[in-house]
């Protein structure tokens, strides 16, 4: 699929079908936050992979928007390591999980799956229930399935700012 098609077709899916998610697609979506360029390329980030169901049903306790998808990634950052800027100290790892987390969203439009980035999720009861990410700064959980025949983006999916509201050249 061309980059812009991508770009363009993607939208925050919140209804999916039961249909299974392929291995091959996806170790593809995972590929591309590997791929994912952080600060320094120390890749501070660490994405966790939910689709026992078990891990399905925990996630439930900690988000009204899993919305019965089949597989959830996680994705989070750590300090430890992280690119810090010389001239103020700011640590990049919430900026380097963010690249990795789009980098995850988009690879999941290509492969003709859908997605929305949830934010909106306890992270410190999602802590709890996953040992495995308590030294990580969640980002964003990601909802992964093929969309539901009805699935459709919200009414504000495409209000845009004009370009003027958006972009100064200086």
């Amino acid at each position: 699929m061309e980059f812009f098609d991508v770009v363009k077709n993607r939208y925050s899916c919140r209804k999916f079908s039961s249909k299974t998610v392929e291995e091959e697609k996806l170790d593809k979506i995972l590929e591309a936050g590997i791929l994912a360029p952080t600060a320094k390329n120390v890749q501070p980030v660490k994405i966790w992979v939910l689709k026992s169901n078990e891990a399905l049903e925990k996630i439930k306790t900690v988000t009204p928007c899993h919305f019965n998808a089949p597989v959830i990634l996680a994705v989070g950052g750590t300090t430890e390591g992280a690119f810090v800027r010389p001239s103020d100290g700011r640590n990049f790892e919430d900026v380097d999980a963010s690249i990795v987390a789009t980098h995850l969203m988009l690879a999941v439009e290509a492969a003709g799956l859908g997605s929305t980035w949830v934010g909106f999720f306890d992270e410190p009861k999602t802590k709890e229930l996953f040992p495995e990410m308590k030294d990580y700064d969640l980002v964003a959980l990601f909802p992964i399935g093929y969309p539901a025949e009805d699935a459709q983006p919200s009414e504000r999916h495409s209000v845009r700012k004009a370009k003027n509201e958006m972009i100064k050249y200086l």
